[in-house]
């Protein structure tokens, strides 16, 4: 049996389509994850790297997270050693996450992800990081802004909650999510773009 031409025509159509559509997704999860952004009062632009959802126990989901950068990459090492802006963007999918609970996941991260001496370096900075954390409920945004000569910028619901001296610190905060101990594997692959 042989398949009508303009029948295998439209089908080679419609998989192409397909794939040029999942490729500029910006909808994870029914939430709206913006190409691109402006940081800081230098207007420096980035693009969406890629994103993904935050799992707990493979099976709750409790927020998407997307990775902003100057240029696209899906080498973890470029990613966190490139110059310039970086975002990382959460938006809470589950019902309320406790401050308790984000603080412990920033904590466990950056233990599991540097050396004894790094994290002794960080653990000042990363105690007033999570000083800036309030309990966290579905639809809720976290923008981690990196902005060259200032810092981290952490706004929460759009409002500034405070900022983190230290490109250092962004590079570590980065491996929360893109480390050899990542927070969820899945995620990591869709913050590289896979």
């Amino acid at each position: 049996m042989q398949i009508p031409r303009i029948l295998l025509i439209s089908l080679v159509l419609l998989a192409a389509l397909s794939l040029a559509c999942d490729a500029h997704a910006r909808e994870v999860a029914g939430v709206d994850v913006p190409e691109t952004a402006t940081l800081g009062a230098a207007k420096d632009k980035i693009v969406l790297n890629g994103a993904g959802i935050r799992k707990k126990y493979r099976v709750v989901k409790v927020y998407v997270g997307a990775l902003y950068l100057k240029e696209k990459t899906t080498d973890v090492s470029k990613a966190v050693s490139m110059p310039g802006a970086k975002r990382v963007l959460m938006h809470f999918l589950y019902k309320k996450v406790e401050a308790a609970k984000i603080n412990s996941g920033w904590e466990d991260g950056f233990r599991a992800n540097l050396k004894p001496a790094e994290y002794s370096s960080l653990q000042a900075r990363l105690n007033k990081f999570k000083g800036l954390f309030s309990d966290m409920k579905k639809g809720d945004r976290i923008l981690l802004d990196y902005v060259p000569g200032t810092g981290t910028e952490v706004r929460i619901n759009g409002t500034l909650a405070g900022s983190i001296e230290g490109e250092d610190f962004f590079r570590a905060l980065l491996l929360v999510w893109l480390g050899d101990v990542p927070a969820d594997k899945g995620l990591k692959q869709g913050m590289l773009g896979g």
